[in-house]
């Protein structure tokens, strides 16, 4: 051995067995990259979880404005599972089932929110619109999960919202619903151009 290398190793023994951690700089990688990355995650579950809320809000409204932001290239699907939300007719038969939800939620006749049926189609849109969201941020299992929660806070916290303000009102529905659907789509079309 060479008198360098032995003294090489006297001043740091052992230091071959430690790894050194990789230089973020040689990997092109940044601390405030890193930072953004984080930030455009937490975007994503935040974003998953608002248009669950959506869906909580309005069942078909949520899956209407992921087809319309898809169509309008504001989600850029084309290559995955859900490159369907992007077709050319997606948005209007959305949009339609949308507005005959927005209909029907005026008749009297029409059941809670709250009953098994009505809750549970709230979930599974939430779910999709999340998982939808989660594929373009790159991370769908946690965003279905953002959008199942944000369902669920959608539809108890929609409910407990539209009946105070009813009575507050002195029972007088429509304005409220009218307001709860106008929440509902300007939450959604914010959410859905909000996704980069």
């Amino acid at each position: 051995m060479s008198a360098t290398l032995i003294a090489a190793r006297q001043k740091q023994p052992l230091s071959f067995l430690v790894a050194k951690p990789p230089d973020p700089t040689r990997l092109g990688l940044t601390a405030g990259l890193a930072r953004r990355t984080f930030g455009e995650f937490m975007s994503i579950y935040l974003l998953a979880l608002l248009i669950g809320v959506v869906a909580g809000l309005r069942t078909m409204t949520a899956p209407a404005a992921v087809s319309i932001g898809a169509a309008a290239g504001w989600l850029p699907l084309s290559g995955t599972w859900a490159a369907f939300m992007g077709f050319r007719f997606t948005p209007y038969v959305a949009g339609l089932l949308a507005l005959v939800e927005f209909v029907g939620d005026q008749l009297p006749s029409t059941p809670s929110r709250k009953v098994p049926q009505q809750f549970g189609a709230r979930i599974v849109s939430g779910a999709f619109c999340g998982a939808v969201l989660g594929t373009v941020g790159g991370a769908m299992l946690p965003a279905l999960v953002a959008g199942v929660i944000g369902a669920i806070i959608g539809t108890l916290g929609g409910y407990e919202a539209r009946k105070r303000l009813v009575a507050a009102i002195g029972g007088k529905d429509l304005p409220i619903a009218l307001l709860e659907d106008a929440v509902a789509v300007l939450l959604a079309l914010w959410v859905v151009s909000s996704v980069s």
